[in-house]
């Protein structure tokens, strides 16, 4: 495994720091979750599937990962797992919706870490890159303040 982080993934992390550090990381919010901000908090990538945390593409994303878009780099299947493994990570189950399991406060911070510590893990696995929180493990005394030093 590599442990040069690719533009794409250098640009998500940066985001998604900044959403978690400025409070404005949102699992339920389409513009605010961890695809959301990977999106530059925009909503597009949510029509491409008819439920949130779902992995099936509809007729629009099919189409676009036919066609090869992407946003910010990333495919409309690499998208919704995304978002996908954060909700898993954040204690949903998915695909979201308001009767299946969920954190009693989505906007908890450790219910948060979580579900960054699962995204960022795909992230680093779809680009064959080294999980980034674990290269500073041996610098941090716990999973809370790993994602701080970033």
């Amino acid at each position: 495994m590599e442990t040069k982080l690719t533009n794409r993934l250098e640009q998500a992390l940066e985001k998604l720091y900044v959403a978690y550090v400025n409070h404005t990381l949102h699992p339920e919010c389409a513009c605010n979750c961890a695809t959301g901000n990977v999106c530059d908090n925009k909503e597009a990538w949510k029509h491409f599937s008819d439920s949130h945390g779902s992995l099936q593409l509809n007729y629009i994303g099919k189409v676009h990962q036919a066609f090869g878009r992407k946003i910010n780099g990333y495919s409309p299947i690499e998208l919704l797992t995304l978002e996908a493994t954060f909700l898993e990570g954040c204690g949903y189950e998915l695909p979201f919706h308001h009767k299946h399991k969920k954190p009693l406060d989505p906007t908890d911070k450790e219910v948060q870490f979580n579900g960054l510590y699962a995204a960022i893990s795909y992230l680093c696995e779809l680009d064959n890159v080294e999980h980034v929180m674990d290269l500073i493990k041996p610098f941090t005394t716990n999973k809370k303040s790993t994602l701080l030093c970033l």
